[in-house]
C-alpha cells in the first residue's frame, strides 16, 4: 500500500495538521484513513500513502496518506498520532526516511584519514549517521548519532551539506544529509548494536572502498573541502 497514489475524501479534523478521510484506487475501496498536511485541503483531492500504521484500539492496518509533494517522516508522524483519542500507535512504517550524519576525518603530522564504518548485517563501507528523532535539528542529529555509533566528539564544519538521495528497495526514499566533521582523536568505541565495524583510511583508499555512487561523490567533495582547510 505504501507509496500507492489514492483518492482522498476527508470527513473528519482531529487537529490542525490530522484529519480522518476514506481512500480509494484501483487496489482500494472507501477505506478509513488519516490524512496529513500542513495546509488547508479541499474535501477531495488526489494523495499519495505515505505510511502504513498498527494502533491499539483500532483492527487491521490504516493508512497516512498525504497530499503529493508533502513529505512527513516518521518523528512528525508520531507527535501528530499522540492526539488520536482512545487509540494507540503500535507500529509504522513510512515512505520517506531521513538520516543524518558525518564524514569525519582526523589529522596527524603525516597524513589526513577519515572514518568509515560498516552497519551490522551491512557489506558495504559508508559513514556514520542515524534517523532523526522529533525536535532535532539536521546537524544536532550528525553529533548523537556519531556519538552513540562511535564515541566520538566532534566539530562540524559550516557551509558542508551534501544530500544522498535512494530507493534501496524500489519504494522507501531515503535521504541522508552529511556534514563535514573532525575528530581529535582516532579512539574509536563501536556501538556494537549498530556497528559491525570500523576503519580510518586515507582519502585514496576511501574512494576504493565506497561502493556507492553517492558516497564515492561525497568524499570527493569532502576531500576539496579538507584541502582548503589544511592549506
Amino acid at each position: 500500500m505504501i507509496a500507492e497514489k489514492v483518492k482522498v475524501s476527508l470527513f473528519g479534523k482531529i487537529s490542525s495538521n490530522l484529519r480522518s478521510a476514506y481512500i480509494s484506487s484501483s487496489n482500494i475501496q472507501n477505506k478509513s484513513a488519516y490524512v496529513v498536511s500542513r495546509r488547508k485541503l479541499p474535501e477531495y483531492f488526489d494523495g499519495i500513502v505515505i505510511a502504513v500504521a498498527e494502533f491499539e484500539g483500532l483492527d487491521g492496518e490504516r493508512a497516512v496518506v498525504a497530499p503529493v509533494g508533502e513529505i512527513f517522516y516518521e518523528p512528525e508522524l508520531r507527535k501528530l498520532f499522540k492526539r488520536l483519542k482512545n487509540v494507540t500507535l503500535k507500529s509504522i512504517s513510512c515512505l520517506y526516511e531521513k538520516s543524518c550524519g558525518a564524514i569525519i576525518f582526523y589529522k596527524t603530522k603525516q597524513n589526513t584519514k577519515i572514518l568509515l564504518v560498516k552497519n551490522n548485517k551491512g557489506r558495504y563501507w559508508s559513514f556514520p549517521k542515524g534517523h532523526v528523532e522529533y525536535g532535532e535539528n539536521e546537524q544536532q542529529t550528525a553529533l548523537r548519532e556519531i556519538k552513540e555509533e562511535t564515541g566520538l566528539d566532534v566539530v562540524i564544519f559550516d557551509g558542508f551539506r551534501e544530500i544522498s538521495e535512494y530507493c534501496p528497495f524500489g519504494k522507501i526514499r531515503k535521504r541522508v544529509v552529511f556534514f563535514l566533521a573532525q575528530a581529535f582523536t582516532d579512539n574509536v568505541k563501536i556501538q556494537e548494536e549498530e556497528i559491525d565495524s570500523y576503519i580510518w583510511v586515507d582519502l585514496q583508499q576511501a574512494r576504493k572502498l565506497c561502493s556507492y555512487e553517492n558516497d564515492l561523490r561525497i568524499v570527493e567533495k569532502a576531500e576539496t573541502a579538507i584541502h582548503l582547510m589544511i592549506n
